[in-house]
């Protein structure tokens, strides 16, 4: 079994940040790549960022300059920086992670999800 915690998330002002966190633990092996997915009310559950085990990244064109995505690899942990939010980012957002467990298969996780809210 694979588990992800999320932490970090909340209710804050246009303009303001927060970091969520995202640790992975259980039946791992190694992890390839984590990343942040987000799903607002009557809208489709679309990718935020992500980022291989080697570092590199990728983000959806409505939080790039303003998220940033990173991991700590010894954690198996991957936080999202998010500054300037807007109240289009208001979300659940969930972490997941492409694990390759002991049994040597290959199998996505999700955490639980954490609720993001912009507002005034």
């Amino acid at each position: 079994q694979v588990q992800l915690v999320e932490s970090g998330g909340g209710l804050v002002q246009p303009g303001g940040s927060l970091r969520l966190s995202c640790a992975a633990s259980g039946n791992i092996f190694s992890i390839n790549t984590m990343g942040w997915y987000r799903q607002a009310p009557g809208k489709e559950r679309e990718l935020v960022a992500a980022i291989t085990s080697g570092g590199i990244t990728n983000y959806t064109d409505s939080v790039k300059g303003r998220f940033t995505i990173s991991r700590d690899n010894a954690k198996n942990t991957v936080y999202l920086q998010m500054n300037t939010l807007k109240p289009e980012d208001t979300a659940v957002y969930y972490c997941n992670a492409d694990v390759f467990r002991y049994d040597k298969r290959w199998s996505k996780y999700w955490g639980q999800g954490t609720q993001v809210t912009v507002s005034s």
